[in-house]
């Protein structure tokens, strides 16, 4: 039997007011939306904000060997996190977050904490969020943690396939400590042309940067999360093991003193 959580809806809904509103696509927070299964596995975590039809961040088993074997843990109380380990939870919205690597620029945030990555799959790609596409030169964005857990993040614009390479940024950070929360930002710069990633810890300070040629054609998919992408075809091996409490997203690059105000809130 599916039960519905609320863990601390009205807190929750509190702090979302500090955020700042205007295009934000994502909001997951672990305190509010989730639906869990008798065996304490989330099968739905559910996006507060954003359009209607990209709502829904859902469990699904397709590649998979053993059913429900891709759901995440459900938090314990409001202070965790839903816990993944080579999970992923999937927003099938193709549409919805298309403009981030076509010039309209985004901000993410995320409240994580990383345990010690496992073994297997792709050397240094264990992805807490993305939305590559499936197939071709894998466009999207994507913020992942190398298998040390230093962190890094990167947008993708499909003109090249390589990893990395100028088309294909990696922009890395520190190395984060296993098991300690922490929050990591990144901002998209808007326009044509040439713009800037950036990687933040904790503050509105650029730990790392990164120059990114936008192409106006670029057609990234679906959003995971603890997935780089709707990796049907080897689910679980680029995924990221850790907890995340809170997952923001929006589609346009908040100024210096809005990103403090949403690092602030999260806090």
């Amino acid at each position: 039997m599916l039960r519905p959580v609320l863990l601390l809806a009205s807190a929750a809904l509190a702090v979302a007011a500090d955020l700042p509103r205007e295009k934000l696509l994502v909001d997951l927070d672990a305190r509010v939306g989730l639906t869990v299964d008798a065996q304490g596995r989330v099968t739905k975590w559910v996006n507060q904000a954003g359009p209607i039809e990209a709502r829904d961040f859902v469990g699904q088993d397709q590649g998979r060997k053993v059913p429900g074997s891709g759901l995440p843990t459900a938090p314990k109380d409001a202070t965790e996190g839903v816990g993944f380990a080579a999970q992923e939870l999937v927003c099938h919205d193709e549409k919805a977050l298309d403009g981030v690597v076509r010039g309209d620029g985004c901000t993410w945030i995320a409240v994580l904490r990383p345990a010690v990555q496992a073994k297997g799959g792709l050397k240094d790609v264990n992805s807490f969020f993305g939305n590559l596409r499936n197939g071709a030169k894998y466009e999207g964005l994507w913020g992942c943690l190398d298998d040390d857990n230093t962190v890094w993040w990167g947008a993708r614009n499909g003109l090249t396939f390589g990893r990395f390479d100028v088309n294909n940024p990696k922009v890395a950070g520190p190395k984060l400590t296993a098991g300690k929360w922490v929050v990591v930002a990144g901002r998209l710069g808007a326009g044509t042309g040439e713009v800037v990633a950036e990687l933040f810890i904790d503050q509105p300070k650029a730990v790392a940067t990164a120059k990114f040629p936008v192409n106006p054609k670029a057609d990234a998919s679906k959003l995971c999360i603890g997935q780089e992408r709707d990796a049907i075809n080897h689910p679980g091996l680029e995924s990221f093991d850790g907890s995340i409490r809170r997952f923001l997203l929006w589609n346009r690059p908040l100024t210096d003193a809005k990103l403090q105000q949403a690092l602030t809130a999260v806090k």
